[in-house]
């Protein structure tokens, strides 16, 4: 157990971002790796386009050194018959790529979407502390699409140029040595500046991508809280706000752009003003009689390739550092190791289950707030089937201990059992599922009634989620609605009362049937007459249940087995109503507050 707290002590403050730098082009292999075979296909197709390209300067070498008139019209026909099928291949060819390369990036992005999402669903909620949902989304939407754009266009584009450009160089050393080394020594000064400026067009990429993030975690906050803008009449305010994220955004766009362009304009210059100064010496080697006239022609087509694939490739070295940027962001959420692990060999939980719980000294504080303790040696057992309610002041610990229950978080010090089991020793998937939870502000899906009561239990048959209704009281109001089950609730359940989604959130409990039941404010927030319904939906789902209930308003605990009482993250009282007023603590204070005794 002395390993395990410090274990846990360490693991602390884990779950983030990893701050190292990152291998972007190890992320893209993993997921273009599966797909080897597509890869190898649309290669062949990149080669023979390019290689089609290649050979048709050296049949327009032939025919002007032949000359028009020293040869047959039949010889004419066969070269001008051959171009044409060169013309065909080279279009074949381009039409493989183009469809496989387009298929190999829609195939990536949508793998690393699926992974990047699988993976925010496994952090815990120390990631969401510091990361805001918007800068995620924008990662799973935006970033990727950066991506797919790159393999599925840029990359082939680019390794078309490469191609291009190598084999024109091959070709122009083949056509004329003489001319070619010219060419390599300008080299350097072509691909410094792209080396050089690409690393900052790089760094500028990333930057507008933050601030990308940043404008749409803004507005995907705001537009959440729509209601409460509109009713303290802030959108002016907000949108200033959001104005503002959005032209940092385009600042940061700007200046990538701009650095983009110097790039593009030093490249295109330093190449052409380099293809410019090998052509006028081959045009003085053609007049001296050293070269034919042919041979300075199919030299400067294939300048000219490898003039304009150098000029593409700094356009697109650009994008492909941008998707590096884009690619970086995407990793770090899929290399972020999640705090709460399972173990590697997880223990399983009895069967059937007891419920009974036990939080043994617990210490925890947040990892925010590390120096907080929140929970202070705290102690509770309960026994199977007892209705404990936990009351006391804001901030005591209530919620807490409700989050270390559903291991969202590891305590520092302390164990926490079910069935005699260590949460630490068990998988969270497997601690979860024997917890049932109704919380005060439940969620509703933007989906059908049925559905969202289905997510108690995806097995469900549509028997089982009319009788989980009937059992919540919730068919009261389903069966006054127009499509009954099949209603669509619209984002959050907007279109029903706080009430309705309670008994709704009920409905999903009772469907999941875990033999331990977490009530957190579940009626808190209800008025009178909601509250008597969701009351009486509670009374039954708690029925032969393991119940903790947490409650500011203690008119809703009286009933409990056992009230526990806290106050600074520990246990100051315990009893039933009628004890613990006798007692005249803290709860006989609280009492007097709410009930006037």
């Amino acid at each position: 157990m002395a390993d395990q707290k410090t274990n846990n002590k360490n693991s602390v403050d884990t779950d983030e971002p990893p701050k190292k730098k990152v291998s972007e082009i190890n992320l893209l292999w993993v997921f273009l790796s599966p797909y080897k075979s597509t890869i190898f296909k649309a290669l062949i197709a990149l080669v023979v386009a390019a290689s089609a390209t290649l050979i048709i300067p050296q049949a327009i070498r032939q025919i002007i050194d032949q000359g028009f008139t020293s040869v047959s019209i039949d010889t004419i026909n066969l070269y001008f018959l051959g171009l044409l099928g060169i013309a065909f291949i080279l279009a074949m060819a381009t039409f493989a790529r183009y469809y496989l390369v387009t298929w190999l990036g829609e195939r990536v992005v949508t793998d690393i979407r699926s992974e990047v999402f699988a993976k925010v669903l496994t952090l815990s909620p120390i990631f969401f502390e510091k990361n805001r949902s918007g800068d995620i989304l924008s990662r799973l939407n935006t970033d990727t699409t950066v991506i797919q754009s790159v393999v599925g266009s840029t990359a082939s584009v680019a390794l078309r140029n490469v191609i291009t450009m190598i084999g024109g160089l091959i070709m122009m050393l083949y056509t004329n040595w003489l001319l070619t080394a010219y060419v390599f020594m300008l080299l350097p000064f072509i691909v410094a500046p792209l080396i050089f400026l690409g690393r900052k067009v790089r760094n500028l990429s990333r930057i507008s991508q933050d601030k990308i993030a940043e404008a749409s975690a803004t507005a995907n906050e705001t537009i959440g809280a729509v209601q409460t803008v509109q009713s303290y009449t802030q959108e002016n305010f907000e949108n200033n706000k959001y104005s503002g994220f959005i032209e940092t955004a385009f600042g940061a766009a700007i200046d990538r752009t701009k650095m983009r362009a110097i790039l593009t304009f030093l490249i295109i210059l330093l190449v052409f003003g380099a293809v410019d100064l090998v052509l006028w010496l081959g045009a003085r080697d053609v007049i001296a009689g050293n070269i034919t006239s042919g041979e300075l022609t199919a030299f400067v087509i294939y300048a000219i390739l490898v003039a304009g694939a150098m000029g593409a490739l700094s356009e697109v070295y650009g994008e492909l550092q941008r998707a590096a940027g884009a690619a970086s962001r995407c990793l770090e959420i899929i290399s972020t190791e999640s705090e709460i692990q399972p173990p590697e060999d997880p223990f399983s939980f009895p069967s059937p289950s007891r419920g009974e719980l036990s939080f043994n000294d617990v210490r925890f504080a947040y990892p925010s707030r590390p120096t907080e303790n929140i929970l202070d040696g705290f102690n509770l057992d309960v026994k199977g089937g007892e209705t404990v309610a936990i009351v006391g002041p804001s901030g005591a610990g209530k919620t807490t201990v409700f989050q270390l229950l559903q291991r969202f978080y590891d305590p520092q010090i302390g164990a926490i059992t079910i069935d005699g089991v260590a949460l630490t020793d068990a998988d969270p998937v497997d601690v979860r599922k024997h917890l049932g939870v109704v919380s005060q502000e439940s969620m509703i899906f933007a989906t059908s009634i049925a559905d969202n009561i289905r997510y108690g239990n995806q097995d469900a048959t549509e028997e089982m989620i009319t009788a989980a209704a009937k059992a919540a009281r919730a068919d009261e109001f389903i069966d006054r609605l127009p499509e009954g089950m099949d209603t669509y609730l619209g984002e959050r359940g907007t279109r029903l009362s706080g009430g309705q989604r309670q008994r709704i959130a009920i409905a999903r409990a009772v469907l999941q049937d875990a033999q331990i039941l977490l009530l957190d404010e579940a009626t808190s927030a209800l008025d009178a007459e909601n509250e008597k319904l969701v009351q009486a939906a509670l009374e039954k789902l708690m029925q032969n249940k393991t119940t903790l209930v947490v409650a500011h308003r203690l008119a809703t605990v009286q009933k409990a087995d056992r009230i526990v009482v806290m106050d600074q993250g520990q246990i100051v009282e315990s009893g039933n109503h009628e004890e613990l007023l006798e007692k005249d603590g803290l709860y006989a204070h609280l009492a007097g507050l709410q009930f006037g005794v």
